[in-house]
């Protein structure tokens, strides 16, 4: 079969055939170079290029030697001698000797070690290692190491004072102090446990609040004076057994895991004084009947008060609080409120005379505002129908910040600058794609790190200040599209029944016979503010196939997952999946009326996690799809956990409708089109109990589907055996069905 893009069909249907198809490869790709050990790969980065430590010149590889580079005049030199680092900072080869001296310790233990979980003090001149349990202490300038516990349970979530006199840390629940010099131990706290956490994270905490596997919960002050930490008392989250049927005598892992509804574990703030322990709690009383989340904890820059965020358990507003660490008097700063739900966005950036910025979403989109120490708004910095994704950096002497928005491109990531009084603001990364900067030292110029889906990665060196592109020093080598050939997605906006116009991607089958009509394959994630479509180059080998097959790929950002904002991700609240499944439906229709090869009888649809429950919803609540493969899916939402899924839905008790609606297992009786399941039995996030519970629902709805287990797996499949053999699954479907 050749596989070259048809010229002639595609001019009429899309109007880009000279940029479809990319190479005079006419190789055909199997399925075992889709994944695993075969996989071909059809992204690479390009040749290495970073700033040198000079912060002037340009540092690359040639002929196998590094060599550093003038930016402008790109004259060639040897690499400068590495200045002497300072001496407060610890160099790596005195720390594996150190480490190796210590008892029990071999050049190959001591850097297995010095590669550990490692925390320094704020200048650097001292580390905590933490390693098969146990804390270890080095200073720099000292010969030898200190092992500062050695006891039968570990001890986790170590942290070093700022100072570096103490390190926290956990063991059996409790938060212990102890001391750098000497090894002295204090308990700070001694009723801890498997149902009472202090200074760590429980499951739906580390999961949803804080980070996936984030247990740390503890943090110094500024000042090395006090420690915050949290508690958690877990005594009334309901347990969740997960079975390990593999073993001969099956094994039980039991865990804490609230689900919809049920109580979420009592959170409390504490403040330890270093010196000699004693815990201060800080006054939530004012919250009391809201069933807190204490969303974030820091410190001003002083270190005089903590600087904290409560939300209520629905997440419809969040307050900003110091906290006094002495008295534990708590001061409310302002509070958040949106039409819907408040997201946790970042906590505040401290400016040198003790104001801050701050990202909210107030307005229906992200934006950065100026406040003073005291909590009154000074100026709100950026504004518009477009979203700031993260602050970059702060130049106070220049009284400018560096931001990532989606102001020109909702799919794309640029770097912009503005002054902190909300003047000049100015688009510095040029042309379409996904960008990401690197500066020199005083700022004169960038090394714009680019890709979109018209061209693989490149490296741009750029001015500092209005972002012209001076050169290109680094492209990307991706040998496959020679050898193979390459369908290059294209790009829409395909308008909704509504009117408004939603991302997508569109890899239309790579030959295409006048007349005859292809199938459609929808890959979606379609959670909230979490977008399928990025206009990035595509590397994935597994749309390559399909298109080679005769499948066309298409992915689009409904509204909920399309990162503009939350004036259109709230759709989706209290009711997960019905305007998303609206959304996927009007690019399916617009594609069959524009497309005159799209058979849209013929659509498969496929998802993970969020995406399998939408994989699940479209087919138990809509009539496009002839094909669903789903993964581990949320198959009624009353059986996910408190933090994610009342943000977007409420209670079950608030929002009895809204679970109804967006429940998969409710609607097995009709289901349309023949429906995967697939779920690993070990998940401890999306139980595989959605799974099962859909199954059964389903066979009592007399409705044919197929169910793969994969033991022990957990929220995603755990090893290449099972990856590939989801991959020949969903094929076979693909090809039986479509």
């Amino acid at each position: 079969m050749n596989v070259r893009c048809a010229p002639s069909a595609r001019v009429a249907s899309l109007g880009m055939a000279a940029l479809a198809f990319v190479g005079d490869g006419t190789k055909q790709l199997t399925l075992e170079q889709t994944a695993g050990p075969k996989r071909v790969a059809f992204s690479a980065p390009p040749p290495s290029i970073a700033f040198a430590r000079d912060g002037v010149h340009l540092e690359t590889q040639k002929e196998g030697r590094t060599i550093w580079v003038e930016p402008k005049t790109k004259a060639e030199s040897e690499p400068a001698a590495a200045p002497e680092p300072p001496a407060s900072n610890v160099k790596e080869a005195d720390l594996v000797a150190a480490l190796g001296r210590l008892a029990g310790f071999d050049e190959a233990a001591a850097k297995r070690l010095a590669g550990s979980r490692r925390a320094a003090t704020s200048d650097g001149s001292a580390l905590l290692l933490e390693g098969d349990g146990e804390l270890y202490f080095f200073r720099a300038g000292r010969a030898e190491a200190v092992r500062l516990t050695s006891t039968p349970e570990p001890e986790e979530n170590g942290r070093l004072s700022p100072d570096g006199r103490l390190a926290s840390f956990v063991r059996g629940g409790n938060v212990f102090l102890v001391e750098t010099e000497g090894g002295r131990e204090r308990a700070i706290t001694k009723d801890g446990g498997p149902e009472k956490l202090y200074g760590k994270l429980d499951w739906v905490y580390q999961e949803e609040v804080y980070g996936r596997g984030n247990f740390q919960a503890c943090w110094w002050s500024p000042t090395s004076r006090h420690l915050a930490f949290l508690s958690l008392d877990q005594s009334g989250v309901p347990h969740h057994p997960i079975v390990d049927a593999i073993p001969d005598r099956a094994e039980l892992e039991d865990t804490r895991y609230p689900k919809a509804g049920d109580p979420n574990p009592k959170v409390a703030l504490g403040v330890a004084r270093a010196r000699d322990g004693k815990v201060v709690w800080v006054d939530l009383s004012k919250y009391d009947g809201t069933e807190p989340i204490v969303a974030r904890v820091g410190w001003t820059p002083d270190g005089k008060r903590v600087c904290f965020q409560v939300q209520d358990r629905e997440q419809t507003w969040l307050d900003v609080d110091y906290a006094d660490p002495d008295s534990g008097k708590v001061e409310t700063l302002f509070r958040e409120t949106t039409n819907s739900w408040v997201n946790v966005l970042i906590e505040p950036r401290w400016l040198g005379d003790g104001s801050f910025l701050w990202l909210s979403e107030r307005s229906g989109f992200t934006h950065v505002y100026r406040y003073d120490a005291s909590g009154k708004l000074l100026v709100q910095i950026t504004s518009g129908d477009w979203e700031v994704h993260e602050l970059a950096d702060v130049d106070e002497t220049r009284q400018l910040i560096w931001f990532t928005a989606s102001r020109d491109s909702a799919i794309g990531e640029n770097l912009y600058r503005v002054a902190l009084d909300g003047s000049g603001l100015t688009r510095l990364t040029q042309g379409g794609g996904s960008h990401a900067v690197e500066w020199n030292g005083d700022r004169s110029l960038f090394l714009d790190r680019v890709s979109s889906v018209a061209f693989p990665p490149e490296v741009r060196l750029c001015d500092g200040s209005d972002g012209g592109v001076l050169d290109v020093v680094a492209k990307a080598d991706v040998k496959a599209i020679a050898e193979y050939g390459y369908c290059r997605p294209e790009l829409l906006q395909i308008p909704a029944r509504d009117g408004l116009l939603l991302d997508a991607s569109l890899v239309a089958p790579a030959a295409i016979e006048p007349g005859r009509k292809y199938p459609i394959w929808l890959p979606t994630y379609s959670g909230p503010d979490a977008p399928s479509v990025a206009d990035r180059w595509n590397g994935d080998p597994w749309t390559q196939f399909l298109a080679q097959q005769g499948y066309a790929v298409l992915q689009v950002n409904n509204r909920t997952s399309s990162r503009k904002g939350l004036a259109y991700v709230s759709r989706c609240y209290r009711q997960f999946g019905v305007q998303e499944l609206a959304d996927l439906e009007d690019a399916i229709a617009w594609v069959g009326k524009t497309q005159p090869w799209a058979d849209v009888q013929r659509v498969g649809i496929s998802g993970w996690s969020y995406g399998g429950f939408m994989t699940a919803f479209a087919l138990t609540h809509g009539t496009a799809f002839k094909l669903g493969v789903a993964g581990a899916g949320v198959y009624d939402w009353r059986l996910y956990d408190t933090i994610y899924t009342e943000r977007y839905m409420l209670t079950p008790k608030s929002n009895p409708d809204g679970y109804a609606k967006s429940s998969c297992i409710e609607a097995a009786k009709d289901l349309s089109g023949y429906l995967v399941l697939a779920h690993g039995t070990g998940d401890d996030n999306v139980h595989f109990q959605n799974t099962l519970q859909l199954a059964l629902a389903l066979q009592k709805a007399d409705k044919e589907f197929e169910m793969m287990a994969y033991p022990r797996s957990r929220h995603g499949l755990s090893s290449p055996e099972q990856q590939w053999h989801f991959r020949k699954l969903t094929w076979k479907a693909i090809r039986e069905r479509l």
